[in-house]
């Protein structure tokens, strides 16, 4: 054999990896926040409930589909309830992911991607209505003021920063640090949407609240949450408050990161200063609050008025 033949090296065999070792190395090697893993593993787990665990490497693009038009007829349900276009979407998601991970040519774990022919059920844009009036606000922050200086804290700095609610329980007091002038106080998000950080500024209104519920003393270490709940409680107390002041509205906390946005651009922010707020990856997103602004200040009916002003 000649000196420089190269020998193959005889790599692991990807079946000795069992579906759980797979879904493992998937999740660990993702950059995603760690609210974002969990859900990507609640997703996988509840699609491998649905074929009954058959082998991730067995599975076909027939089945995925099967599982996506049970989730949207509502057949995966025990109270057999659909599931919304936006909600199948985010369960599909993970599926995805994992099978473009695993099948990758520098992976080679998963034989193919059976997702690559799985349409994402069409997702209507709803959300540009999603923000609430100034009167609202304050209705709202009033009625989660009087339930507690900690719940008005959270829905104050839900509406001032736009935070999401992961984002939002991730905080811990060493996440607050101060510029190099020590002029204005800034909050790292450390646990972005894919796992990205963000700085952003603490208005100094808020920033006198959070030291007045830090030295109540019910927050001492820096790597201590200060608002140690799960989403569904902080939700669930966005809802006691909407329910108690009447509001007509379904608000929940993603709405008031709706309104961060709407209200910021309403009065004077730029296009770029909202989506490093709300840590949008892309501008695309971001403009679309903008078009709901731009219909706010002046719609082509009002242009129309201004023409005929003299005639009506």
């Amino acid at each position: 054999m000649n000196q420089h033949q190269v020998i193959p090296v005889q790599l692991t065999n990807s079946r000795e990896y069992t579906d759980e070792q797979i879904i493992s190395m998937f999740l660990t090697t993702s950059s995603r926040s760690k609210y974002t893993l969990r859900n990507y593993r609640r997703a996988i787990d509840r699609f491998r409930q649905f074929i009954s665990f058959k082998p991730l490497r067995e599975v076909t693009w027939q089945e995925i589909e099967v599982y996506k038009i049970s989730l949207l007829q509502g057949f995966c349900a025990k109270n057999q309830r659909s599931l919304s276009p936006a909600a199948v979407a985010v369960l599909i998601a993970p599926l995805r992911s994992l099978y473009k991970w695993g099948s990758d040519s520098n992976i080679g774990i998963l034989p193919n991607n059976p997702t690559t022919c799985i349409r994402t059920p069409k997702i209507q844009v709803n959300s540009k209505n999603h923000y609430l009036t100034k009167r609202e606000v304050s209705l709202l922050l009033n009625q989660l003021k009087a339930q507690g200086e900690r719940n008005y804290l959270m829905g104050l700095t839900f509406v001032l920063m736009g935070l999401r609610i992961s984002e939002l329980i991730s905080i811990q007091w060493g996440h607050f640090h101060t510029d190099p002038s020590e002029t204005y106080n800034w909050l790292t998000v450390a646990d972005g949407k894919g796992g990205k950080q963000r700085e952003i500024k603490v208005p100094q209104l808020l920033w006198k609240l959070y030291k007045e519920y830090g030295n109540n003393g019910s927050i001492l270490a820096r790597d201590q949450r200060i608002f140690p709940l799960s989403s569904r409680q902080i939700e669930k107390i966005i809802q006691k408050a909407r329910e108690k002041i009447n509001l007509g509205k379904q608000v929940t906390p993603h709405w008031l990161r709706h309104t961060n946005a709407t209200l910021a651009l309403l009065h004077g922010a730029s296009l770029q200063q909202v989506q490093e707020t709300l840590g949008h990856s892309h501008i695309n997103t971001t403009q679309r609050y903008l078009h709901t602004v731009e219909q706010m200040k002046k719609a082509a009916p009002d242009y129309v008025e201004d023409c005929l002003k003299d005639i009506l």
